[in-house]
């Protein structure tokens, strides 16, 4: 399989955890992306850094590659191959993945490794 094209995205995100009772932010709905995920557990949302939420727990100066896609149901181990690579170099990520494709969030501070870590790897890095 060959290596995808990733995009590094230009906003930077904040991973929010909520109380999964608690009604999802008004204000989420009117960022230009966000990522909602609802268990029995707990309600997170990822959102732009400029979009403030009141939430119990925050993580922010989140990076983020959109794996271009549209990726089909059959391809296997895109997210392995990539968490792989960068857990090769310690850098930590947060995985999001849509119907079309999957995002992979790293702390803002490791971007140039991660990049640099990708590009070593014979991924394509665009938009940085």
């Amino acid at each position: 399989m060959s290596k995808q094209t990733l995009e590094l995205m230009n906003e930077t995100f904040t991973i929010h955890s909520f109380d999964p009772s608690q009604p999802i932010p008004s204000a989420v709905y009117n960022a230009p992306i966000y990522f909602i995920a609802k268990t029995y557990d707990e309600l997170s949302i990822v959102c732009p850094d400029s979009i403030p939420l009141d939430s119990n727990e925050s993580e922010e100066g989140w990076a983020a590659f959109e794996v271009l896609g549209p990726l089909g149901f059959s391809l296997t181990g895109i997210l392995s191959n990539i968490s792989g690579v960068l857990a090769a170099e310690k850098i930590s990520i947060f995985a999001i993945s849509t119907f079309d494709t999957d995002y992979v969030l790293v702390k803002q501070e490791a971007i140039r490794k991660a990049v640099s870590s990708l590009r070593k790897s014979g991924y394509r890095v665009t938009n940085i």
